[in-house]
């Protein structure tokens, strides 16, 4: 056997942790799912890296990168679980956390609460350290009054620590020297400087980064260590890579120091990968066990948010813009106390997971719904690794059938009398209430994805959809009717795809300073000197991934200096009195007043519809992004079809109340030119395609499935050359 060279992408979820190698020399992509393990997710990681070796003929040391995506420091934000930390702040700013933006997470309920603090007021330090707004010292702290500080740290009992300084983000040498001060006396603490993680105005935003980064660092850094561990037991010596919030890559070192940029990791692998599909306006549909997300990308480029919120707090990096819009495979069909039947936000997770997965679970779920309505076999779940309990489903789906029977009145809140498939059956209740579940999922999804389009101006229907994770294909074209879209473009990998976006990640970083003053000669050249220093951060930034070592300090930058990989020049401009900035791309040849002026100009009338020429414009923030290629991902080897493929089997399906006969093919044996009408469902080991009446299905050179519907005729046409 030849040697080859495996590129892995791991992607771990709530109810499964994907797997994908792929293997360019042999033009191979294999993919695996095992079950995660929430206790401890690097368990799941290495027993199924074991099993996809296993599968893909691959030796430990044929594998030259791995790429992992985590949701640890997601979770820890969310459900408030992450290290006991300290903030150190500028004095008379010790109430910054709890002040924020002074403003309520609902103007209109009287009764909200705020989100709790990440570090408690009584863990929080002052400093008599001091920036003024163009980066004079105003005050510095001496060496008394960091013995002090160290102190009171001390005793706080803390597992990390932050510093803020006001204004820090004009001079973060300075902010960073506070912290080297107090890591000098305090050699086990981990401290964070604001300024070093992310340089940007606004102090409430740059001190939540800060303390959100030392919040899971200590848990991220256990984590790593136990990753890096059983990967190396396994005999995989290759370097092991972190997938980023922004879509790229980072290595394992970076994010130990900078996990803040790795919480939304997962989700945006997805994204990258689907944009990497060709040209054209798409949204994603990432499907998973315990919620659904969705992203937009226009001709090849996700859409990057610098303003987001995780778990109700703002967090200021870049990321790609992902949105959730409603329940997942595993998210709990239930009854409120009004007799009303929801989905969600309740999950069943990975254990005991759905009733059908016979691990003790006695709550329906969306999968159960897909078992009952026929939308998945029983028998194939998982390419016949995990066969699932059919009349489980059925058992706990007629319990919320009695429920909603017992209530005056609430019987018809579910949809309409569905007979079994056969006309009758005692299941009747449980199959009705199994497709009322599903119509009540899709249209919260569909207010969901609609409001998102809608705040960005977008027309839903001139766009196709692409659908991702477990259940992703399985409810797409649910989806795709209720809001009027009518291209669904299905991966050959679809169920693993964020596995596959992390795989193929390019390495990636954001930087960026904040500059705070108006457009003029003086700023022009400000601006065009921080790119400089900010192209020479992003060259040793992309030498340490490689391995090589820091160095003692940055090469001067004299000019904006391009390293060995791609980089976009951005800055942040406004009219004097705007409340926010534009993000407006650069030219960094052309970086004088008249250029930067002409291109805010021309942005802001593209955006509002005019612009004004004789207003002062403001700079705000300078920003650089590098990415640099990793890999080429082989393209999936798909034969010729015979145009008209033959199904393997058939079996009834309800859709929108009605039960269908539909032929049932395997995606391994669909090759490209193949098409064919719905009603059809397309089994694959790891998901299940539907294709409902009215639509037709084809494979492309790529091995991509199209779903259209003939009233989409007339839409984009978002086919991938091989």
């Amino acid at each position: 056997m030849t040697a080859a060279g495996a590129r892995i992408g791991i992607d771990v979820g709530g109810t499964f942790t994907d797997l994908l190698a792929a293997v360019p020399e042999r033009g191979l992509v294999v993919h695996h799912k095992e079950p995660s393990t929430p206790a401890d997710p690097s368990l799941a990681v290495a027993d199924g890296l074991a099993a996809l070796l296993a599968r893909a003929d691959l030796r430990p040391d044929e594998v030259t990168g791995l790429v992992h995506g985590t949701t640890i420091g997601l979770n820890a934000v969310i459900q408030r679980r992450g290290a006991r930390i300290a903030l150190v702040v500028t004095e008379g700013y010790r109430d910054i956390l709890e002040i924020g933006r002074s403003r309520m997470p609902s103007s209109f309920d009287l009764y909200a609460g705020k989100e709790e603090p990440l570090v408690p007021r009584n863990l929080v330090v002052e400093i008599p350290a001091r920036l003024g707004p163009r980066g004079e010292r105003v005050t510095e702290p001496d060496a008394a009054e960091l013995d002090r500080v160290a102190a009171r740290l001390r005793t706080t009992g803390a597992d990390a620590a932050a510093v803020v300084i006001l204004h820090g983000y004009t001079d973060p040498a300075f902010e960073e020297g506070v912290a080297a001060g107090l890591r000098e006396r305090l050699p086990a603490l981990p401290v964070t400087a604001s300024a070093t993680v992310w340089p940007e105005v606004r102090e409430y935003e740059r001190a939540l980064v800060a303390c959100m980064n030392a919040y899971i660092q200590p848990l991220m850094r256990d984590y790593f260590a136990r990753l890096e561990s059983r990967v190396r037991d396994l005999g995989v010596s290759a370097p092991i890579f972190i997938s980023a919030s922004n879509g790229g890559s980072m290595s394992l070192r970076s994010a130990a120091q900078r996990p803040v940029e790795t919480v939304l990791s997962g989700p945006a692998a997805g994204v990258a990968a689907a944009a990497r599909l060709g040209a054209g306006a798409i949204v994603t549909f990432d499907m998973g066990g315990t919620s659904s997300d969705i992203a937009v990308s226009v001709d090849g480029s996700p859409e990057l948010a610098t303003h987001t919120t995780v778990g109700g707090l703002p967090l200021i990096v870049p990321v790609v813009a992902v949105h959730a819009i409603g329940a997942g495979g595993g998210s709990v069909v239930w009854v409120d106390g009004q007799g009303v039947l929801k989905v969600g936000p309740g999950s069943a997770g990975a254990d005991p997971g759905p009733a059908a997965y016979g691990r003790g679970g006695d709550r329906p779920t969306v999968t159960d719904c897909y078992l009952a309505t026929g939308l998945i076999d029983p028998r194939t779940f998982l390419g016949g690794r995990m066969p699932l309990d059919a009349g489980a489903s059925l058992k706990a789906l007629s319990g919320i059938a009695a429920h909603l029977a017992s209530g005056d009145g609430h019987r018809e809140r579910a949809n309409g009398d569905v007979a079994g498939p056969d006309g009758g059956s005692d299941d009747v209740a449980a199959y009705r209430v199994a497709e009322s579940a599903l119509r009540v999922a899709t249209a919260g999804m569909a207010t969901e994805l609609q409001k998102i389009m809608a705040q960005r101006g977008l027309d839903p229907r001139r766009f196709a959809l692409v659908p991702f994770g477990g259940a992703g294909p399985t409810h797409a074209a649910m989806l795709a009717e209720e809001v009027g879209i009518a291209h669904i473009v299905v991966p050959p990998t679809a169920a693993t795809f964020c596995a596959l976006g992390a795989a193929g990640a390019d390495l990636r970083r954001d930087f960026a300073r904040s500059l705070r003053r108006p457009l003029e000669t003086a700023s022009a050249t400000r601006l065009a000197g921080v790119l400089a220093e900010l192209s020479a951060q992003a060259r040793e930034w992309l030498a340490e991934q490689n391995g090589a070592p820091r160095s003692a300090a940055p090469p001067a930058a004299s000019g904006v200096r391009r390293p060995g990989g791609r980089l976009s020049f951005a800055a942040d401009l406004r009219y004097s009195g705007q409340a926010y900035e534009l993000r407006v791309a650069l030219d960094p040849d052309r970086l004088d007043v008249e250029a930067v002026s002409e291109a805010f100009h021309a942005e802001h009338e593209r955006l509002y519809g005019f612009r004004d020429q004789d207003a002062t414009i403001e700079l705000g923030t300078a920003r650089l992004g590098v990415a640099a290629p990793v890999t080429e991902l082989p393209p999936a080897a798909v034969p010729p079809g015979t145009g008209a493929p033959r199904p393997a089997s058939g079996r009834q399906v309800l859709l929108a109340g009605i039960w269908h006969d539909a032929h049932v093919h395997l995606r391994e044996s669909l090759g490209v030119g193949d098409a064919f009408d719905g009603p059809a469902i397309v089994e694959q080991d790891d998901t299940t395609v539907v294709v409902p009446p009215g639509w037709s299905a084809d494979v492309d050179e790529a091995g991509n499935l199209h779903l259209r519907r003939p009233d989409g005729a007339g839409a984009p046409n978002h086919r991938r050359k091989a």
